[in-house]
């Protein structure tokens, strides 16, 4: 049986990814920091785990939770916008900054010592949520401009993550769900969770077609750095 650990996983994005892998028969593993989010992935079936990411501790006490555990695929779902009105005339506030790039970039470059030794043996996958909108290329416009420097910053950790980790066999992806409808998102956003969650699992599962250190979007398209 293939073993997933989704971090992340109390709503939205991560909460979907929880309950396809779920769904098809997978062990999960699920982070949450609330109590009803705990309960809530328990009822699905998986097995949870508190993790605040900004917290050292708890990225110790992950480590110890998973030790021994094989993990197959590992999904880098936890992140935040932040104010939507930054912009180059309205630059954010030094709390505001602090929380985006601490969750957005900081965290994952402090997960990464915790989960190479639980993937590796299983020459996994692991994906990072980004977004288009860290994309240096493809980038036309400035607002929301602290949640798009956070991500081209966490882009360039799975970058790094993949020339660390593919000597010793883990695929290292960055994925773009799409403008998804969930609390980040809005009630207004083009894609469905579930047709999100649907598309970024196929390219997780598609080894072949989506070699490590790649920038792909739910659809398998590979998008410019």
């Amino acid at each position: 049986m293939s073993t997933a650990l989704v971090l992340g996983a109390s709503r939205g994005l991560g909460l979907e990814f929880a309950r396809q892998y779920l769904g098809d028969g997978w062990t999960v593993y699920a982070t949450h920091r609330r109590e009803p989010d705990r309960i809530r992935l328990r009822d699905l079936g998986a097995h949870t785990l508190k993790l605040d990411v900004l917290d050292p501790d708890d990225l110790a006490g992950l480590a110890w939770q998973l030790d021994g555990e094989r993990l197959d695929v590992v999904v880098v779902n936890a992140g935040v916008y932040g104010p939507r009105n930054s912009n180059l005339q309205q630059p954010p506030a030094t709390e505001d900054f602090d929380l985006v790039m601490h969750v957005n970039v900081l965290a994952p470059m402090r997960l990464l010592p915790v989960l190479a030794p639980l993937i590796g043996p299983a020459r996994g996958t692991l994906a990072f949520v980004s977004s288009r909108m860290g994309s240096i290329s493809a980038t036309g416009a400035s607002h929301g401009m602290l949640y798009r420097v956070s991500k081209a910053a966490e882009n360039m950790v799975a970058k790094l993550a993949h020339v660390e980790l593919a000597p010793v066999g883990v695929r290292v992806l960055t994925l773009h769900p799409g403008w998804v409808r969930t609390d980040m998102g809005g009630p207004n956003a083009e894609v469905d969770v579930a047709a999100s969650i649907d598309g970024m699992r196929r390219v997780i599962g598609d080894v072949a077609a989506y070699p490590g250190g790649g920038f792909y979007d739910y659809r398998g398209q590979s998008l410019a750095w």
